[in-house]
């Protein structure tokens, strides 16, 4: 059984709908109640309001810090309506429900996206807007509790037609309730610990989209605190939103057109040309066995010459900054494939729940650029280029990585193995003949030399690896031997999962 609303109190910092929302409810007979900035906004509309101050008997104090924070209030809150003897204490004490709270909080991330100063932040941290919303939905069978202005109407509406409002209905009001003092509680916690790895790892975010499936059909999956920008196809699993951030994040920083096909988050195709058409067919030149049923993304909007060569070839899904109205067009004769906008921006963090707990690290940023060579041979300034690219894309596969590069395209990916010798031998693999003049990136050390002679008797050209192994002597002795060039950067690169 719940509680018919007979007495409500508005305090809103966004007035978005308050107006309608409270000329609704005194329709109904209910008395508002209200603080000085709601009231006013109320007045000013014609409405009738009663301010919080003649109920309590007390000003608001400290500039309007202290407006609710009464036990007038929040035993009007908090009282058990189904309990005679609490009824009986509030009578004895001249008080009275109060049955509906509609209250947003100040709006404190807004303030700090604005780069305020500590006093002004400060200020926008509230204190007796959240008090009423614990107190309101801690009792949500009696009490009515609304945060969200969007919820508004359709109060009104179920009041109206009911003269009540259903339980679960007053439940999931609460949730919400809670749900945003949590969110609110955790950016606070992050300003004054604004570390990247703080010492409270407090992440609040809504479910923002329901997907398909998880990693397998038999798996729940949905995202959070984000959204994707779908234009086109059917729903989308786990796994296709992992391969699209590993597809955006192969391509989102080259200077020039680029593509990339991704298989299981792993690149098997990345290219740049002279137009995002010509690099997706080098993209797929790379290894079109592996690249049926991809996903690509694409760093420059997709135009119609690129949507018909699309077309030709079946993939899950495509990425890419935007697409054009007539790429559109021929893409949507594809009924399987989903078409999404890119992100305008990255996480710097990244998490996985394991079962020791929550791992969070900052996000690999794009290694720089900056080799030392380490062999008899110089490298070329063509396989300086080469490396540069193969190097960047090294970063997005999967360790242990080898990347073999020719001409502004991948000719072969090793991903994912056990031993290093082993991505050296499924790239070359790929590669085929292609391997003879390209040039080679690791994403870690060679423990060994037997990679480095395994690709030079494939015909690699040049080499770039992180370096660090207590065998770099060796390893560069035996380039020296094969007239390899190698260049090491000093980092490594791991993506491991």
């Amino acid at each position: 059984m719940t509680t018919r609303v007979r007495r409500a109190l508005l305090s809103v910092s966004n007035q978005q709908g308050v107006v309608a929302l409270a000329r609704g409810l005194a329709s109904q007979g209910v008395e508002l109640l209200s603080t000085s900035g709601t009231a006013r906004a109320l007045q000013a509309a014609g409405v009738s309001v009663r301010r919080v101050s003649e109920l309590t008997g007390s000003p608001e104090l400290l500039g309007g810090r202290v407006k609710t924070l009464h036990p007038a209030i929040h035993a009007g809150l908090l009282a058990r309506r189904h309990d005679p003897a609490q009824m009986d204490e509030l009578k004895r004490h001249g008080l009275v429900p109060i049955d509906l709270v509609a209250v947003n909080l100040y709006p404190f991330e807004r303030a700090l996206e604005a780069d305020c100063a500590l006093e002004a932040a400060l200020e926008q941290i509230d204190i007796g807007g959240e008090t009423l919303l614990r107190a309101a939905a801690k009792n949500f069978p009696d009490v009515v509790v609304l945060v969200d202005p969007a919820d508004y109407e359709g109060v009104v509406g179920q009041l109206n037609a009911r003269g009540d409002l259903a339980l679960s209905a007053r439940r999931e009001l609460a949730r919400k309730a809670f749900a945003q003092v949590t969110r609110y509680n955790a950016a606070i916690a992050r300003y004054f610990d604004p570390d990247p790895l703080p010492q409270t790892w407090s992440v609040v975010v809504d479910k923002t989209q329901a997907l398909r499936y998880g990693e397998n059909p038999q798996q729940r999956s949905a995202l959070y605190g984000g959204t994707l920008d779908q234009l086109w196809g059917k729903g989308l699993s786990y796994t296709n939103v992992l391969d699209l951030e590993a597809a955006w994040r192969t391509v989102a920083s080259a200077s020039r057109p680029a593509v990339a096909i991704v298989k299981h988050a792993t690149p098997c195709g990345v290219a740049q040309g002279r137009s995002p058409r010509l690099a997706f067919e080098r993209a797929l030149a790379g290894d079109a066995q592996s690249a049926f049923g991809g996903v690509v993304g694409v760093n420059r909007a997709v135009g119609l010459a690129l949507a018909q060569q699309l077309v030709s070839h079946f993939f899950e899904a495509v990425v890419a900054p935007d697409f054009s109205e007539a790429a559109l067009a021929t893409l949507k004769t594809k009924k399987n494939v989903r078409l999404v906008r890119a992100p305008q921006q990255h996480s710097t963090v990244a998490s996985k729940t394991t079962s020791w707990g929550t791992l969070v690290q900052t996000t690999l940023p794009q290694a720089p650029f900056r080799l030392r060579v380490v062999t008899q041979k110089p490298l070329s300034k063509d396989q300086r280029r080469g490396l540069r690219f193969a190097w960047q894309v090294v970063q997005q596969v999967k360790s242990n990585a080898i990347v073999l590069v020719k001409d502004g395209a991948t000719v072969g990916i090793g991903a994912g193995q056990m031993s290093r010798v082993d991505a050296v031998f499924i790239a070359l693999e790929k590669a085929k003949g292609r391997a003879r003049g390209a040039v080679l990136a690791s994403d870690g050390f060679f423990p060994f030399p037997d990679g480095v002679e395994l690709a030079a008797a494939a015909g690699v050209a040049a080499i770039v690896q992180p370096g660090g192994s207590i065998r770099d002597r060796e390893v560069i002795r035996a380039a020296d031997r094969h007239g390899l060039a190698m260049g090491l950067t000093s980092q490594r690169v791991f993506r491991h999962g």
